[in-house]
């Protein structure tokens, strides 16, 4: 049976189905988004987005939506929907009574006796998508009308009516090729049965996207209708539609869809849905896999996301192979950001820690630091005064960040050019991927190397050890302050002394762990992540909701973030064993539960700090879906414990 599903009450009332999208994905980097009624509400949302080398490897929308109207009896329905303003027209939404996911997303539609399907398909190794069609019931033959509305551009874009566009159409087997403009590709609508098409080129004036208008972002675009494909279907007929870059042989439709159908797995429980959505973050573009930050806007490859997110994407995924793989290609895309300059100055830090979780997974040391010593020593050697601008190592053996108005760490949001959170100085969580990844390589250069790198800097690891506690440690608090400049400590209560704990060697003696995880549990825990800052500051925003401004705000000032629990996980069961095991997997259950919210079955990038804790961002998110794996196989591991 499906894990989710939707019925007609909730479907028909749209301040309830706009929130809830499908988001499918394959592995060229093409994705299908809409929300569960197929009214696009982001700009986003279409039915085909693909990335297109010719212009620099970015996503683009093709076929925004594909509207469907039924003519039986000489009457017509239609069952498209879009809004504009305040207005939603056509409203097909009104005959939806059903809406599945597994294992392909299923939306049916009933019109007094008729009863009318369509189901959506992305090949997993091509920009095809695949939308089967199916005339459940009736009491006459129906005539089927398809009017695409394309768009034709950037994803983060939107456009507008010009005399440029050309609504022409070129002839296809059963269908027709469209290109609305000379640089892009040509996009395929063919059918699986013999169509008439009836070229009627017209605009489609205003179309609102009702979450970019709700964010006070440019929310309103024209989308040019080529004309209408008109079929004959019969009670029981299934018509296969494909759109594709390529022409397609409609004789084959009906076969390949129905031969990855098959393959497609129903996901039965959360567990199935991690699996998914780990494969759906992981795109095999041109030959080179590498991780999707999150969908459908959040790019590929970044550095920090990558090598937080890849243990969990693959290792504890059951896909341990595809490790190296997504590593080599992110160390070759990222050699500026490594060694020379980065916003993120944690991030090539953490090589270590991602290094480290694979040895212990079960990879030979020996070999991962054969393979990955130099890039690792030479991450290290850029730290050192006079090489980055944005970073260096004080005599005192910590590292210092600072770029006038930027914000050098995860927490880089921005308001009118301006660092919601700049954090100048001395970074807790820095420091400690500093320290830990010293540690790694000189212990490695001492086993497996000639030791001369060990001993240059273990004097460093020792010097940074020695300062880390008394410069971060707060007593009153007892905590770790969240940096510090030259005013002292800022003691602002975040999660970034979490890193300072988790990291694979810790500067912080594990006697102060238990308090550390006191203040963490009072003031940031929540039942959907940790919090950014504690509730106590007046900084702190509880709700990710309003403006860009208000939303910015809240990002890193209050909003509960899933990725966080990786560390806060591994830190509980470290100081207070099995007995964690209850609140772990309660922590757990809570994403489970929203699998039929924002993202259906997919995990989201972050939630509002105040309960009742609703998801936002990124509706599929790279490291919330690799924390709760690693969560998962940290229950797993004290489950064999408690018995």
């Amino acid at each position: 049976m499906a894990l989710l599903k939707f019925n007609k009450a909730e479907l028909v009332n749209l301040s309830y189905s706009l929130k809830r999208e499908i988001i499918i994905a394959n592995k060229t980097g093409a994705y299908c988004n809409t929300s569960i009624v197929a009214c696009n509400t982001r700009r986003y949302h279409g039915l085909l987005a693909v990335t297109l080398d010719r212009f620099g490897g970015d996503r683009f929308l093709l076929l925004s939506s594909l509207d469907e109207s039924l003519i039986v009896n000489g009457k017509q329905f239609n069952l498209g929907i879009h809004c504009y303003g305040d207005i939603y027209e056509p409203r097909g939404h009104k005959y939806v009574v059903d809406f599945a996911s597994d294992p392909v997303p299923q939306i049916t539609c009933k019109i007094g006796s008729i009863v009318f399907r369509k189901s959506l398909l992305l090949c997993p190794d091509r920009d095809q998508l695949y939308i089967k069609y199916e005339l459940l019931e009736a009491p006459d033959s129906a005539t089927v009308q398809f009017r695409p509305l394309l768009a034709f551009r950037n994803i983060h874009a939107l456009t507008q009516a010009n005399e440029v566009a050309c609504g022409a159409a070129k002839p296809a087997a059963n269908g027709a090729a469209f290109r609305l403009y000379e640089a892009f590709p040509d996009l395929y609508l063919q059918f699986s049965k013999a169509v008439k098409f009836n070229s009627d080129p017209v605009w489609y004036y205003g179309v609102t996207y009702s979450d970019e208008y709700r964010r006070g972002f440019d929310c309103k675009e024209d989308l040019l209708s080529p004309g209408i494909f008109s079929v004959n279907m019969k009670a029981g007929e299934a018509v296969y539609v494909s759109a594709s870059k390529y022409e397609e042989d409609p004789k084959t439709f009906k076969k390949d869809y129905e031969a990855q159908y098959k393959l497609e797995s129903v996901e039965t429980d959360g567990h199935d849905a991690l699996l998914a959505c780990a494969n759906l973050l992981t795109t095999y573009h041109n030959g080179r896999k590498r991780i999707e930050a999150g969908y459908s806007w959040l790019p590929t490859g970044l550095l920090r996301e990558t090598l937080v997110a890849l243990p969990g994407l693959t290792l504890y995924a059951g896909r341990p192979e595809d490790f190296e793989e997504i590593l080599d290609n992110l160390l070759e895309d990222n050699q500026e950001r490594l060694f020379r300059r980065t916003t993120q100055v944690e991030a090539p830090l953490y090589l270590a820690e991602t290094l480290q979780q694979y040895i212990a997974f079960g990879a030979d040391e020996k070999l991962v630091w054969k393979k990955y010593g130099k890039t690792m020593k030479g991450i290290l050697e850029s730290y050192k005064p006079g090489v980055r601008k944005e970073v260096a190592m004080h005599p005192n053996g910590l590292i210092w960040a600072q770029m006038d108005g930027v914000a050098l760490s995860w927490m880089n949001a921005y308001i009118d050019g301006r660092a919601v959170t700049e954090r100048a100085g001395y970074q807790v969580e820095t420091n400690a991927f500093w320290y830990s990844a010293i540690v790694f390589a000189c212990n490695m250069d001492k086993k497996y190397g000639n030791g001369r790198f060990a001993k240059e800097w273990t004097p460093i690891a020792e010097l940074v050890k020695t300062n880390f506690t008394p410069m971060f440690w707060n007593e009153r608090l007892g905590c770790l302050a969240d940096y510090v400049d030259n005013e002292g400590q800022h003691t602002e209560v975040r999660p970034n002394q979490l890193s300072a704990l988790a990291v694979a060697n810790s500067p912080v003696d594990e006697e102060r762990f238990p308090s550390v995880l006191r203040v963490v549990d009072n003031e940031l825990v929540t039942a959907r992540g940790i919090r950014s800052l504690s509730p106590r500051d007046v900084r702190y925003k509880g709700v990710y909701e309003g403006s860009q401004v208000e939303r910015d705000l809240a990002y890193h000032n209050g909003c509960a973030w899933p990725t966080l629990l990786a560390p806060y996980v591994m830190l509980c069961f470290k100081v207070k064993g099995p007995a964690f095991w209850k609140k772990a997997e309660w922590l757990l259950e809570g994403f489970f539960q929203d699998l039929n919210k924002h993202g259906v079955g997919a995990f989201s990038e972050l939630y509002d700090g105040d309960p009742p804790f609703e998801p936002h961002g990124a509706i599929s998110s790279s490291l919330s879906t690799a924390a709760l794996l690693v969560c998962e196989n940290l229950l797993n591991t004290y489950k064999e414990d408690k018995q």
